[in-house]
């Protein structure tokens, strides 16, 4: 259609008469008509046919660049919650860590002082034990050394009985020699 447009505007042109030989600077009516009526359909045909889709893909672009846009700041709200949330989440781990390394210090503390107190008390038992045999010994020796006693006492009032010493002074010695036994 542009072409018949063209070809028209320069038949007219030169049927319209140049006469006399014009410059550059000479305005031809008709020749100036049939310019501003081919821009002015040539801007209504790119209208239709150019500017529509340049438009609509500008339109299109720019609503792609906007949405990329939201999206972008919808994931940066994202990224932004999710790192609050990790950082909660690390403070509550280092807590927890904490909580059980007090526990675990705690716990072998209270190792520590029950392994004392049942080897002080094992210790206790054994000393007791000890004494009570050293006493149960001494009990023994006591009483060994009280026969032992009788029965140099009886060898000894036999001795005297030899000697025929009389009763009251066989009485006397013996009872003499048992208490001093007994004072030792």
């Amino acid at each position: 259609m542009m072409a018949y447009i063209f070809a028209f505007a320069a038949r007219f042109s030169e049927s319209g008469g140049h006469e006399g030989g014009g410059g550059l600077l000479s305005v031809n009516p008709g020749l100036a008509f049939w310019t501003v009526l081919t821009f002015v359909l040539l801007l209504i045909i790119l209208r239709k046919v150019a500017w529509k889709p340049i438009l609509t893909a500008l339109d299109e672009r720019e609503k792609n660049i906007q949405d990329s846009l939201e999206l972008a700041e919808t994931a940066r709200k994202e990224a932004s919650e999710k790192l609050e949330e990790n950082k909660i989440i690390i403070a509550q781990a280092h807590e927890e860590a904490r909580k059980l390394l007090a526990e675990s210090r705690q716990f072998a503390e209270d190792m520590k002082q029950r392994m004392l107190d049942d080897g002080k008390v094992a210790a206790d038992k054994k000393i007791a034990d000890a004494l009570q045999e050293i006493e149960n010994k001494k009990r023994e020796a006591s009483a060994e050394l009280k026969n032992l006693t009788v029965e140099l006492s009886v060898e000894i009032a036999e001795k005297i009985i030899r000697k025929s010493l009389d009763p009251a002074a066989q009485k006397q010695m013996v009872d003499e020699y048992i208490k001093a036994i007994q004072k030792n």
